[in-house]
């Protein structure tokens, strides 16, 4: 079987080469739309998220079956064509949960208390920390915007801080009773919470999700971390916002130049182990297909209109 890797480091190619041995393996470091210049017979490909899946690349796959995202996100390989030919389509979920949740407080405490200026004028020979006056998470009410893998480890970390935690999602789960959380409406999370953290996938029903009219309703003082998509808040509030915004995405690279933004760049799945599980994860994918087996992280790639109904969490 012809299977096509596509934004791959060297310890992917060691990784399936070792334990997909027998089939004709092609790594690309560079992003399918890089590297596919001509019509190629894969009956499999894996790629990442930089790599934009049209209906032009899919022509250029005429023999393609199954197709492969090493993200939890997918919203880089929707288009009409993989509805059309039925295709298989999987993601890699539940890899990021302690990664990103965890990245996610490393912002938060940068912002709370100023940690990273600290460091910056400590290496400069600079010991002066009046004006870094931080605040406490503890007692402080923290909002959840969905609760998949990443928002319940944001919600257990939160615990562990003394916090107070509301969430939206659009289905309750057991982790609300177990945990003691308040589930409540989106305006309401908005407008009651110090720290809102957004834990959401981008699809049409969370775009723009945080738009001019629910900004109104954020406290002056709240801290706004958004480590999911960066289209999930209307591009024009990250120039216009005045709240301290804790970014590892954004719709708008303006941004990241004003003071209250504290901006990385989608490094929060970066870790050893998350890089691990998405290998291991991914290949499970990949052998239940040449099995004839269910994959374990199939998308039903529904219509545009169904979509945007999927759980958003």
């Amino acid at each position: 079987m012809k299977i096509a890797f596509y934004e791959t480091k060297p310890e992917e190619r060691e990784f399936f080469s070792e334990r997909l041995a027998g089939h004709d393996l092609y790594f690309f470091d560079g992003t399918i739309n890089e590297e596919l210049k001509e019509e190629a017979d894969f009956e499999v490909v894996s790629l990442f998220v930089h790599s934009r899946v049209t209906d032009d690349v899919l022509a250029k796959l005429p023999k393609l079956r199954y197709l492969q995202t090493r993200s939890t996100g997918y919203d880089h390989i929707k288009c009409t064509a993989l509805y059309e030919r039925g295709l298989l389509v999987s993601n890699v979920a539940g890899y990021g949960g302690p990664a990103v949740a965890e990245f996610a407080y490393s912002l938060l405490l940068n912002a709370t208390r100023h940690t990273w200026k600290a460091l910056q004028r400590a290496k400069e020979g600079i010991f002066e920390y009046e004006d870094l006056k931080g605040t406490e998470l503890y007692g402080k009410r923290l909002g959840i915007l969905g609760l998949g893998t990443i928002g319940s480890r944001m919600a257990h970390i939160a615990k562990g801080f003394g916090m107070q935690v509301s969430v939206w999602s659009r289905t309750r789960k057991p982790i609300v009773d177990e945990l003691g959380l308040v589930f409540t409406t989106l305006e309401r999370v908005l407008e009651t919470s110090d720290v809102i953290m957004i834990a959401l996938p981008l699809t049409p029903a969370t775009r723009n999700l945080i738009h001019k009219e629910r900004a109104k309703l954020l406290k002056e003082d709240a801290v706004v971390v958004n480590i999911a998509r960066g289209e999930i808040i209307q591009k024009e509030l990250y120039t216009t916002l005045p709240n301290v915004l804790c970014l590892d995405v954004t719709a708008d690279l303006t941004c990241i130049a004003r003071p209250n933004v504290l901006y990385t760049p989608h490094m929060a799945y970066y870790t050893r182990e998350a890089l691990r599980r998405i290998m291991e994860i991914s290949l499970e994918n990949i052998e239940a297909y040449i099995e004839g087996k269910p994959l374990p992280n199939c998308l039903k790639m529904p219509c545009e209109k169904e979509y945007g109904k999927k759980d958003a969490s």
